[in-house]
C-alpha cells in the first residue's frame, strides 16, 4: 500500500478526486442496505484515513479546508430548512417542546458525564450535545402528508430553540476553556451574540431582498449571493469569538425569508448535499482513531451506552412532558419523540469543536458517533411507524367533479387565483416527437372539459429581430404550430395557437399561460441528468413558477389506447384528491378503468387502513362515474409495490413532490424510482408551488 501511495502525486487534486470518488460510490451502496448513506461516508473516511489506509490526512489543506466549507455549510442548510413563518403559526407549542427538549437532556447528560467523572465544562458540552436535534425523517413525515399536524409543526418549530441554545452553551464552554469565563465575560458575550444575530437576520433579509429585486430572475447571481451570505456570516461569527457555525446557522434562518421554496433553494442544498456536506462527513471519519474506536466499544462502552440510551430516554420524557399541557394523544407524542431523537447537523459540528478545542477527548467523541449513528437509523424508523398513525382520513370539501374543481380548497396555495372562463389546456411544442400524443391527450382533456386547446412554441429572443437564426427558429414555429392545430381540429377540439418570442422558454411558457388563463399546462417529457439537477430543466422551471396546474406526460403510445390507469395514493389532501381526479376525468375521456393503489405500512392499524378505504372510495364517487377499483396493499418499499402493479396498467398518474434534503443528505423518494424504473406510459401531476 506505502508502494502506491508513493506512486501518487503529492497534489491536493488527489485528496479531491479522492472524496469525490467516494462521495459518488458510497452513499448509493449503504442505501441499498438500507443503511443511511452518512455511514458509509464516515465508515470510507475511517478506511481512508490515518488508522487503515493513510490515503487522506485529516490535517492536510484540502481535508481541513472542505471539513470546515462542510460544516458551515451543514449548519447552514439545517437553518435554512426552518420556515419562520411556520414558528410564529406555532410559536407557543414550538417554545413549549422546545424548552423541554433541550432542558430535559441538557440537564440529564450533564449528571451523566459528571457520574462518569467529567470536568464541569465537559460535563455541560456534553450534555450540549444532547440538547439538540437534526430533522433527519421530516421527508418521512411529507411523504405522509402530516406536515401540518400540530405535534410535527411544534418539532420543527422547536429546533430553532434547541440548536441555538446548543450553540450558545457551547460558545460559552469554548470561552470557559480558554479561561475567559466570567459574570461579565458571558453578558458581553450574549450582547454581542444579540447583535450579531439581529444584523444577520435583519441586514441579510434586507440586503437579499434588494439584491434579488434588482437583479430579477438570475438565479445564478441568486446563487452567489447566497454563498457570500453564509460565509459573510461565517466570519463574523468568528469577529465576536463566537464559533463559525453559528454565524452559518443564522444565515440559513435569514436566507430562507428571502429564496423561499424556489430554484435557488433548491440548487443550494443540492449543491451542499452532493459536494460539501458529504466531505464533511468523510473528514469527520478521518478523525475517528479505530483503536480508539474499539477501546470506546470495550473498556469506555459503559459510558458510549449510557449516552446513547440517555438521549433516547430523554428525549422520551421530553415529548411526554408537553402532553398534559396541550392535551396530545400518544401517537403525537411518540412522533413528536422519534422525530426529535437523530443527532446529526449541530450535535456532529459542536462535537468536533469540543474535540478541536481539547474540552472533549477521542473517547468522548467516537461515543458521540456512536450516538449518531445509532439514532439516525432508530429515529425514522419510529418516525415511519408512529407518523402513520396521525394520518387524517377526512376528504377535502369537492364541490364538483371537475378537473379544476378545487381552486378554493387550499388558500395557501390558490389565494387570489381568479380561473374563469372555459377550460384551458396550454400545451408547449417543442419536440415533434412527443408532439402528437401530447396533443391528443390535451384535445380529450379540452373536449371533455368543453374548453379548448393552445399549442405554444417559444422561440428565443435575440438582440437584433431580424437575426437570420431567429427568422429560420420562427419558420418552424409556425410549421409545429399548423400541425398541432390541424391535430387538434381533427379530434374535434378548439385550437387557439400561440407564437411568443422571449428571453427565457420556462417564462413564456408560463407567461403565455397566465395571459391565457390556462386550466392546465400540459408538457412534454425530458429526463434528468447530473447537470439538469444542477442548473434545473425546463420542466423544474414551469413547475416553480406556474400559477396553474402542470401536467408533464411521458407517452409511449396514443392516449386512446391506454385503457388502465393506476394512481397510487398514500393520503386524502386536496392536491392528492386533484391528482385522482386527474386521472378520472382522462379515464372518462375514452371509457378507461382506473385503479387506486394504496400501499400501507405493515404495522398500520386496521380500523386506520379502513378509514382511508372510505375516504378513497368517497374522493372516487364524487368524481366521474367510471370504472375503477381500489387495492390496498403492504410493503416496506412502496415504489416497489408500485412498479410491480404497474406492469398490468397502461400509465402511472403520480403526484409531483419536490425532494427535501435532511441533514443535508439527500433522502430516497418513492416517486423518482418509479420515474426512472416504470416501463409504462406516465404523467407526473403538480399543483402550483409543490
Amino acid at each position: 500500500m506505502n508502494g502506491l501511495l508513493n506512486f501518487l502525486p503529492d497534489s491536493p487534486i488527489v485528496s479531491f478526486t479522492v472524496l469525490l470518488l467516494v462521495t459518488l460510490i458510497i452513499p448509493p451502496i449503504f442505501e441499498r442496505l438500507r443503511l443511511p448513506g452518512l455511514v458509509g461516508l464516515l465508515a470510507a473516511g475511517v478506511i481512508l484515513g490515518p488508522s487503515v489506509l493513510g490515503l487522506l490526512d485529516p490535517a492536510g489543506d484540502v481535508e481541513t479546508l472542505l471539513s470546515d466549507v462542510g460544516k458551515i455549510y451543514l449548519m447552514f442548510v439545517a437553518g435554512l430548512e426552518i420556515d419562520l413563518k411556520d414558528f410564529k403559526r406555532t410559536r407557543n407549542r414550538s417554545l413549549g417542546f422546545g424548552f423541554t427538549t433541550f432542558a430535559v437532556p441538557l440537564t440529564t447528560g450533564l449528571l451523566l458525564s459528571r457520574a462518569f467523572g467529567f470536568d464541569w465544562i465537559a460535563a455541560v458540552l456534553i450534555g450540549s450535545l444532547l440538547a439538540s436535534h437534526t430533522l433527519l425523517a421530516y421527508p418521512i413525515v411529507m411523504r405522509l402528508g402530516v406536515t401540518k399536524e400540530p405535534a410535527v409543526t411544534a418539532t420543527v418549530g422547536a429546533t430553532i430553540f434547541t440548536d441555538i441554545g446548543a450553540l450558545l452553551v457551547l460558545a460559552m464552554c469554548v470561552a470557559a476553556e480558554a479561561g475567559e469565563f466570567s459574570a461579565q465575560t458571558v453578558a458581553t458575550q450574549l450582547f454581542m451574540l444579540g447583535i450579531f444575530a439581529i444584523a444577520v437576520l435583519v441586514g441579510i433579509d434586507w440586503a437579499g431582498k434588494q439584491y434579488f429585486q434588482r437583479n430579477g430572475d438570475r438565479e445564478g447571481n441568486q446563487f452567489l449571493f447566497v454563498l457570500a451570505a453564509v460565509f459573510l456570516a461565517a466570519v463574523g461569527s468568528q469577529l465576536i469569538n463566537v464559533d463559525k457555525i453559528v454565524g452559518a446557522f443564522l444565515a440559513g434562518l435569514a436566507v430562507n425569508d428571502v429564496v423561499g421554496n424556489g430554484p435557488v433553494k433548491e440548487k443550494v442544498e443540492f449543491v451542499g448535499g452532493v459536494l460539501f456536506i458529504p466531505f464533511f462527513f468523510v473528514c469527520m471519519g478521518l478523525l475517528l482513531d479505530l483503536q480508539v474506536f474499539v477501546e470506546s466499544m470495550t473498556t469506555n462502552l459503559a459510558f458510549t451506552l449510557a449516552l446513547t440510551g440517555t438521549l433516547i430516554l430523554s428525549k422520551f420524557v421530553a415529548a411526554m412532558a408537553t402532553k398534559p399541557f396541550y392535551g396530545y394523544s400518544w401517537s403525537q407524542v411518540l412522533t413528536m419523540w422519534s422525530l426529535s431523537m437523530p443527532q446529526v447537523a449541530a450535535t456532529l459540528a459542536a462535537a468536533l469543536v469540543g474535540l478541536q478545542q481539547g474540552i472533549i477527548s477521542g473517547l468522548e467523541f467516537n461515543a458521540v458517533i456512536v450516538m449518531m449513528l445509532v439514532t439516525s437509523v432508530v429515529g425514522p424508523l419510529l418516525t415511519a411507524r408512529f407518523a402513520g398513525r396521525l394520518i387524517n382520513p377526512k376528504l377535502p370539501r369537492v364541490e364538483t367533479a371537475s378537473l379544476w374543481f378545487d381552486y378554493g380548497a387550499n388558500p395557501d396555495n390558490h389565494q387570489g387565483s381568479d380561473i374563469t372562463g372555459p377550460f384551458t389546456v396550454v400545451v408547449p411544442i417543442y419536440n415533434p416527437v412527443t408532439q402528437r400524443y401530447l396533443i391528443e391527450m390535451a384535445a380529450l382533456l379540452a373536449s371533455h372539459e368543453k374548453g379548448f386547446v393552445i399549442p405554444v412554441t417559444v422561440a428565443r429572443a435575440h438582440v437584433h429581430m431580424d437575426d437570420p437564426n431567429l427568422v429560420n427558429t420562427l419558420g418552424q414555429c409556425r410549421k409545429l404550430l399548423h400541425k398541432a392545430e390541424t391535430l387538434s381540429q381533427d379530434l374535434n377540439a378548439q385550437a387557439y395557437s400561440v407564437l411568443r418570442i422571449d428571453d427565457d422558454v420556462s417564462e413564456g411558457i408560463t407567461r403565455t399561460a397566465r395571459e391565457q388563463n390556462a386550466s392546465l399546462i400540459l408538457l412534454g417529457w425530458s429526463r434528468r441528468g447530473f447537470r439538469a439537477r444542477l442548473f434545473g430543466t425546463l420542466v423544474d422551471e414551469v413547475f416553480w413558477s406556474s400559477h396553474c396546474p402542470v401536467a408533464v406526460a411521458r407517452l409511449l403510445t396514443e392516449p386512446i389506447h391506454i385503457h388502465r390507469i393506476l394512481v397510487p395514493m398514500k393520503t386524502v389532501t386536496p392536491q392528492a384528491v386533484r391528482t385522482v381526479r386527474f386521472a378520472q376525468v382522462f379515464a372518462d375521456t375514452h371509457n378507461a378503468s382506473v385503479t387506486l393503489l394504496h400501499v400501507c405500512d405493515r404495522h398500520t392499524p386496521d380500523d386506520q387502513v379502513k378509514a382511508l378505504e372510505t375516504a378513497f372510495s368517497k374522493a372516487m364517487t364524487e368524481g366521474p362515474q367510471i370504472s375503477w377499483n381500489l387495492r390496498t396493499l403492504p410493503g416496506d418499499n412502496p415504489a416497489d409495490v408500485i412498479l410491480e402493479t404497474a406492469q398490468s396498467h397502461d400509465m402511472i398518474v403520480l403526484r409531483s413532490m419536490r425532494r427535501r434534503t435532511a441533514g443535508g443528505l439527500a433522502v430516497s423518494d418513492v416517486t423518482h424510482q418509479v420515474i426512472d424504473e416504470a416501463t409504462c406510459s406516465l404523467v407526473l401531476f403538480g399543483e402550483p408551488h409543490t
